[in-house]
């Protein structure tokens, strides 16, 4: 089986190509699954002053008014600086330093570099990224990141506190290290924004790695069960895979862009089945056959769609098809054995039910019908063998008459 593929969704099991990059965490695409990106809002600061006193000399307050009225409005002041993103107090974002105005916002989809520092709430330094690039938008970073930086204008400074639902969440991460369900406080400053570059005019080898950069991505996901996630970055790896080309491409390159696409649609596939999607998987499944018709995980996937869908025959033909390409293979062997034990139940099941509803005879209703038969032929011999006799005795009472 080829690196860098999912090896068995039922295991939850990786085979991930070795990268030097590291991985972020999510947002959502449109690839099978839905997740609204928040629209840009403006930050929820009251910057009015109290009103003045009339000029002409109005009746004046004392000091210790006017300092107590102060000390009751810093508080408010102070929490209203702090613009909660999501609504529910996980994810707050602070203007430290004002940027270009609202027009110079990033947009989905643009290639962002950021200055980034991230601490835990104790102030201890999980790591520091003075550059920092990534496609906003795509889930390449933690999903913070992608849903604050959107709002941030350009060369602004912003204080983001994170929630670990969308940090790093229960399971913490290693590199860097965060312990399982840390809050997180990140220091962002916007240094840039450009528009991606041109798939059809990019060269075959970038192409590649950029879609390769986007599966690994997706296989994070997978091994932290974040399955919608994992068919998002798996979606863009295959949008970038099929982009049709102005540039000239050697063969090499299409066939490795055709590994890339299949094993994409393959761990899709496997994303697919965790979450009960058993047509999308199903269709994944199909559309690696179509370019490999041997390939063991489609085949192996297949077979398991079409077994949760009541298709037992075809799923077990599909196995079989399967494990004749490895005949070693273990998990092939205990999913065969154990579809070919439900299929069999399920047609004594179905034998039982047709015997009931076609009104199947039972045991003393055979033997009564045995019983009925004897006796019917019984009465049958007697009335043949009394008819004869009588037609002999009127045969001779004839033959008498005549002489």
């Amino acid at each position: 089986m080829a690196d860098g593929e999912i090896v068995n969704g039922s295991a939850d099991n990786l085979e991930v190509a070795p990268s030097g990059e590291k991985s972020g965490r999510a947002s959502l695409l449109d690839c099978g699954e839905d997740f609204t990106m928040l629209d840009d809002v403006e930050d929820d600061v009251d910057d009015d002053l109290p009103p003045l006193e009339d000029a002409g000399g109005g009746k004046k307050k004392d000091s210790a008014t006017k300092d107590t009225t102060k000390a009751d409005q810093t508080p408010a002041t102070e929490l209203e600086e702090w613009q909660d993103i999501l609504g529910n107090g996980q994810l707050r974002k602070k203007v430290v330093e004002a940027g270009a105005g609202p027009e110079s916002r990033p947009q989905r989809g643009q290639n962002v570099t950021i200055h980034l520092k991230t601490t835990l709430t104790d102030g201890t330094v999980v790591e520091e990224l003075p550059n920092l690039s990534f496609t906003l938008g795509d889930g390449d970073v933690l999903q913070a990141l992608d849903l604050t930086v959107q709002l941030m204008e350009m060369g602004e400074k912003a204080l983001i506190e994170a929630g670990a639902k969308y940090a790093y969440g229960a399971l913490g991460s290693s590199a860097p290290a965060v312990p399982p369900g840390s809050d997180l406080i990140m220091e962002v400053q916007l240094l840039s924004a450009d528009d991606a570059p041109d798939l059809e005019l990019m060269p075959p080898s970038e192409r590649i790695s950029l879609a390769n950069r986007k599966r690994e991505r997706g296989n994070v996901h997978y091994q932290r069960a974040d399955y919608a996630f994992a068919i998002n970055s798996y979606g863009i790896a295959l949008q970038i895979t099929e982009a049709t080309f102005r540039v000239d491409i050697s063969q090499q390159e299409e066939e490795e862009l055709l590994d890339m696409k299949v094993k994409c649609l393959n761990n899709m596939a496997a994303a697919q089945l965790k979450l009960d999607h058993y047509e999308a998987a199903l269709r994944s499944c199909v559309s690696v056959l179509e370019h490999q018709p041997d390939n063991v995980k489609a085949l192996f996937r297949k077979g398991k769609v079409l077994a949760l869908q009541g298709e037992f025959a075809e799923a077990i033909q599909t196995l079989k098809r399967a494990l004749k390409l490895e005949p070693s293979n273990k998990t092939i062997h205990a999913e065969l054995s154990k579809l070919v034990k439900k299929h069999s139940e399920q047609k004594g099941a179905e034998q039982a039910m047709y015997k009931k509803m076609l009104g199947n005879p039972t045991n003393a209703d055979v033997q009564k019908h045995h019983a009925k038969s004897s006796w019917s032929l019984s009465w049958k011999w007697l009335f043949g063998a009394t008819a004869v006799a009588i037609g002999g005795v009127a045969l001779s009472v004839v033959i008498a008459a005549r002489n």
